[in-house]
């Protein structure tokens, strides 16, 4: 797997924690905590740190291989690992975004192998995108956007080949894939002269972002996790049509999932989003999990993850 930067991911967490140092390789992952565990309480406990998983934790499980790789574009990071279960299908489908801060070097899609697998096993066929980020030779804007939308939109293009449903595809995002993830059901309505534009656009049914910076404007105004920085680098500017508050309502449902101790995220982002949003007639749900850091959300066999299965059973269901 692809490495998450050294570097830029310990000082991200320093913002955060004021509690760990700048360090190198999986050592700093390792010493990022992470996001989301059930029971939401007004006044949670805080756990001790070492309670909640870190990135070593996943980092060190076996890690699964997707049943196929299909490329939408002639750079290497322009594919997506596609995840099948057994059976003939159709498949109830899911798109998948990771995470990283929009970065490259801090993850890419395999971060998202352990959920994929789950969701396999559950009888959910997987589409995990790949995308440049913005430390990447033509990501950025309006790059980023543009393989997001092209990885989003090849689903439909190999669903017979795979035996997906398109009926009902759900979005499921993690951390800065939380962004690209409701993004990507909001671009229907970009701008005429946006040149993220795409036509017919692969409709997407609900959105589930997982501990995400649902808001890219505000995640550069607010201290986060990723920093300042990333967010405007991606956006240059251009709000109107990256930011998903300016497209809305989106004209589906979203839930965010994000986790009480999470020192990733600030809560506040999660509640701002629900308020702006839902003041457009959008139906949008934020779910609170105790005890949970920033790693649960995408780790099979934490409460977090048997969270997010159920609402990507309800979602499928509709």
């Amino acid at each position: 797997m692809k490495k998450l930067k050294r570097a830029a991911v310990a000082a991200a967490a320093d913002r955060q924690t004021k509690l760990i140092p700048m360090m190198r390789h999986v050592a700093v992952f390792a010493g990022l905590v992470a996001l989301a565990v059930p029971a939401a309480t007004s006044q949670p406990a805080t756990p001790p740190q070492d309670s909640l998983l870190r990135w070593a934790d996943l980092l060190k499980r076996p890690k699964p291989a997707p049943s196929a790789t299909v490329r939408y574009g002639a750079d290497p990071l322009q594919v997506v690992d596609v995840w099948l279960p057994s059976g003939k299908g159709p498949h109830p489908t899911v798109l998948m975004v990771h995470g990283g801060c929009w970065q490259t070097e801090i993850a890419e899609r395999d971060l998202m192998n352990w959920a994929a697998e789950d969701l396999r096993r559950r009888g959910i066929a997987v589409w995990n995108i790949e995308y440049r980020g913005i430390d990447r030779l033509g990501g950025g804007y309006p790059g980023t956007f543009i393989d997001a939308a092209a990885a989003a939109d090849a689903l439909a293009v190999h669903a017979a080949r795979f035996r997906l449903d398109t009926s009902r595809v759900v979005a499921v995002g993690h951390s800065a894939g939380g962004h690209l993830a409701l993004w990507l059901a909001g671009r229907k309505r970009l701008p005429a002269d946006s040149p993220l534009r795409r036509p017919r656009p692969l409709p997407i049914a609900e959105v589930i972002s997982l501990g995400g910076l649902p808001d890219l404007e505000e995640a550069s105004r607010i201290d986060n996790g990723c920093g300042l920085a990333p967010s405007s680098i991606l956006a240059k500017g251009h709000y109107a049509d990256t930011s998903v508050p300016r497209l809305a309502p989106l004209g589906v449902r979203q839930v965010l999932i994000n986790g009480l101790q999470d020192r990733i995220i600030p809560t506040k982002m999660a509640t701002s989003y629900e308020r702006r949003m839902s003041a457009t007639g959008d139906p949008v749900t934020v779910r609170w999990v105790d005890r949970t850091g920033h790693v649960e959300l995408i780790a099979p066999g934490s409460d977090a993850w048997a969270v997010t299965v159920h609402a990507i059973a309800a979602a499928l269901r509709g």
